[in-house]
C-alpha cells in the first residue's frame, strides 16, 4: 500500500461524503435562510421558528434522498471492500 492509495481513498471518502451530505445540508441552508428574511422582516426572533419548520424540512428530505443517499454509502463501502486485498497483496 502506497501513499498514493492512500490519498485516493481517503479522496473518495470525501467525495463520498460530500455527496451524501450536499442535500440534507442545502435543505437546511435553504429553509435556514428563508425563515431568517421572514424573522428580520417581522422582527420576531424566537428560536422555535427556525428550529421546528428545519426539522420538519430534513425529515422530508430524508424522505425524499434517503434512498439515494444509502445506495451512495452502499456503493462506496462495496468499493473499499473490494480494494482490501490489493491494499495487502
Amino acid at each position: 500500500m502506497d501513499s498514493a492509495m492512500v490519498v485516493d481513498i481517503g479522496r473518495q471518502a470525501l467525495w463520498a461524503t460530500l455527496l451524501v451530505s450536499a442535500p440534507l445540508l442545502g435543505v437546511a441552508l435553504a429553509v435556514g435562510l428563508v425563515i431568517g428574511i421572514v424573522q428580520a422582516a417581522t422582527s420576531i426572533n424566537e428560536m422555535t421558528l427556525s428550529f421546528i419548520p428545519k426539522v420538519i424540512a430534513m425529515g422530508l428530505a430524508i424522505l425524499l434522498f434517503g434512498s439515494w443517499m444509502l445506495g451512495t454509502m452502499v456503493e462506496f463501502t462495496r468499493a473499499i471492500f473490494q480494494r482490501i486485498p490489493a491494499l495487502f497483496g
